[in-house]
């Protein structure tokens, strides 16, 4: 598997393209495109399933033949405004055309088929806070267990104030033991603003046969293959992660560290 930290390979194109295989799991796949007016992106995965997230600027998305229109609103992460979405099929061909500045990620996970092309945002998500004091943080919540929009994927985007922790109490979901815990493999594409800065995200099992910690800059990912996943953004510096989960169930079922249950009780889920 290597490093957990994954740094983009260059400033535009593809500059992510993280595949199951390359990550040695067996189920998340993660693609990022950094795109100028004018280019494209385009795609077609057989027998898996992807979102697409205008994460910023507008694109002219076409999928499955048909045109979707410009897509996109926000032109930085941190307007914290909802994102435009889109789901793609298993074999489906797509392509956006960029007309500003764009960036794209490209969620993917294993599926059998049948459901149809659909854009999923920004309609039906709201920015919604979770935890408290500098535990607090912002989810818009684009493809978790509640939205029936997905046969494998779970993703989500969470806006964690400078000086705040996320991802926290530590917590795991790396056993198929449903309903107390499921397995999700997970991946976080990072921003910062500034974003010459730096973020922090330790991934560590509870006998600490894994553990390392890393200081992930603007547009690198972190992969979470087990273990626990803290992150914190340091002072001064806002940290944004564009999370996917994927495993062999549909459902984000978790348990905090021991050392962190008297945050929340022995379980969390």
């Amino acid at each position: 598997m290597g490093s957990l930290l994954r740094r983009p390979t260059g400033r535009s194109g593809l500059v992510h393209a993280i595949t199951p295989e390359d990550a040695g799991w067996r189920y998340v796949g993660f693609d990022l495109w950094r795109l100028s007016p004018g280019e494209m992106a385009a795609g077609e995965l057989e027998g898996r399933e992807a979102i697409l997230v205008l994460v910023e600027g507008r694109a002219e998305v076409t999928a499955g033949g048909e045109h979707l229109g410009e897509l996109g609103g926000r032109m930085s992460v941190f307007e914290r405004s909802p994102p435009h979405c889109v789901y793609i099929p298993p074999g489906t061909a797509w392509q956006a055309r960029a007309t500003t500045p764009c960036v794209i990620a490209v969620c993917s996970a294993p599926s059998p088929g049948g459901r149809p092309v659909q854009l999923l945002g920004p309609d039906g998500i709201v920015l919604e806070q979770r935890g408290t004091g500098t535990n607090a943080r912002h989810i818009n919540n684009i493809a978790m267990e509640g939205r029936d929009v997905a046969d494998s994927l779970l993703v989500t985007e969470v806006f964690t104030p400078a000086g705040h922790w996320s991802s926290y109490p530590p917590h795991r979901h790396d056993e198929d033991c449903f309903p107390d815990l499921t397995y999700l493999e997970e991946t976080y594409y990072h921003r910062l603003d500034p974003s010459g800065c730096f973020g922090f995200q330790r991934v560590f099992t509870d006998d600490l046969s894994l553990d390392e910690t890393m200081a992930p800059a603007d547009h690198d990912v972190v992969l979470v293959p087990k273990g626990h996943h803290p992150c914190a953004a340091p002072h001064g510096v806002e940290m944004y992660y564009l999370n996917v989960m994927a495993g062999p169930r549909r459902a984000w079922r978790f348990q905090t560290h021991p050392a962190f249950a008297h945050m929340v009780g022995p379980r969390s889920g």
